[in-house]
């Protein structure tokens, strides 16, 4: 019986002690704990052995404001002074060359010949070049009559033949100048039929109407300078150019009139149409429109450049820039010279049969000279075919030495 409570009472005191010891255990950690407040521990051994008590977990984390690195470093960064922005010395650009000055209009004369041009859209262009040409020759006008959307099919819309006759009389020109045909590739209406292009039949008529535009000029006795169609873009459009221009050629020789042929001016070494090629100065410029059909300004004045040559040949000097006319508006001033000294100084005249006063009676030269008394090497070879000897050294020298 004392053997049990001694070991009912062991048990009782060892469970004690046990309790003791883990509140021991258990009240430093609770209070640094509560003090720090920072960590709240985890169960500890007792509390895993008996249970009990209340389940400990680690706190969530502090949340911390987190700042974009950008951010910080503006916020570090020191406060900038407000200065005016700084500006990048440059070198000051060269000024663009001056244009060159455009010489003024010289005023025509009152018996300037004129140069008519008719035709075509093209012939206009060729027309307003032409008159830059001799912008500068006081003694030749350029008068443009083209329309640009004739040409020797459609006379129903602009009767060429018809036209004509008043412009010459009206105009009296030195020259005409003719470019037509680059709206000509279409149907023909005759007073029978309706000729399609490009047929014989389109063709015989064709020829018949140039001859009789070109002798309504030559007729006059007027120089006629009939100019070629140039090459095109599209190869069927260049093809038909070739043909006409046959045609022009052909037919305006016929009539005493000239063909300025201008295709050369305008397509590569192979014949191929060009866009871009050398103006009238030699120099690369584009000459035609982005249609392939027309001219730009470069083009236009290489165009009039070929047939300034023969108006220039036709018109003589009446072409030429330094002809001006002198009346009482432009002649030089006279100057008053000083009368001459009063004392003259008398000249023993000099005869011409005796220059020298010496009694000869012949001048100077007028007697042979007298034969040479050594022979020449040319007479020697030529009366009797030998030379002269060589002198001694020279590679010609065939002599054997002296044995001496």
């Amino acid at each position: 019986m004392k053997v049990l409570q001694n070991m009912g009472g062991g048990r009782i005191l060892t469970r004690a002690m046990v309790a003791f010891l883990a509140l021991l255990l258990a009240w430093p950690m609770q209070w640094s704990a509560a003090s720090a407040q920072e960590r709240v521990p985890r169960r500890n051994l007792l509390d895993m052995l008996f249970g009990g008590g209340r389940r400990y977990i680690d706190p969530p984390p502090p949340v911390r404001e987190v700042v974009p690195r950008r951010a910080r470093q503006r916020e570090q960064r020191p406060a900038r002074r407000n200065r005016a922005p700084a500006t990048r010395a440059s070198a000051p650009r060269p000024a663009p060359p001056p244009a060159p000055a455009k010489p003024e209009p010289v005023n025509k004369l009152e018996n300037a010949r004129p140069i008519l041009v008719v035709g075509d859209f093209l012939a206009g262009g060729l027309g307003d070049e032409l008159k830059t040409a001799f912008e500068q020759s006081p003694g030749v006008v350029v008068d443009e009559r083209s329309n640009g959307s004739s040409g020797l099919v459609r006379q129903d819309y602009y009767d060429w033949p018809q036209q004509l006759p008043g412009m010459i009389e009206e105009v009296k020109p030195a020259l005409v100048v003719v470019m037509i045909g680059a709206n000509d590739r279409q149907q023909m209406k005759t007073e029978n039929a309706r000729l399609e292009f490009p047929s014989g039949a389109w063709f015989k008529e064709y020829e018949e109407r140039v001859r009789e535009f070109g002798t309504i000029v030559t007729s006059r006795k007027i120089p006629l300078l009939w100019v070629g169609l140039p090459s095109f873009q599209s190869p069927s459009f260049m093809r038909d150019a070739v043909k006409l221009n046959g045609i022009y050629r052909a037919e305006v020789a016929k009539i005493g009139g000239e063909f300025v042929d201008i295709w050369d001016g305008f397509v590569d070494e192979d014949g191929k149409f060009v866009v871009t090629g050398s103006d009238m100065n030699g120099q690369q410029a584009r000459l035609r429109g982005s249609d392939g059909i027309n001219f730009t300004t470069a083009g236009k004045r290489k165009l009039a450049f070929y047939v300034e040559k023969y108006a220039r040949r036709h018109l003589g000097e009446m072409a030429s820039p330094e002809l001006v006319k002198l009346d009482a508006s432009n002649l030089p001033e006279l100057q008053i010279l000083p009368p001459s000294p009063t004392s003259a100084v008398p000249v023993q005249p000099i005869g011409m049969t005796d220059p020298a006063l010496d009694g000869g009676s012949e001048l100077l030269g007028a007697a042979p000279p007298p034969p040479p008394t050594v022979e020449s090497p040319r007479d020697m070879l030529v009366k009797r075919g030998e030379l002269p000897s060589p002198p001694k050294g020279r590679i010609d020298d065939y002599a054997l030495p002296s044995m001496q």
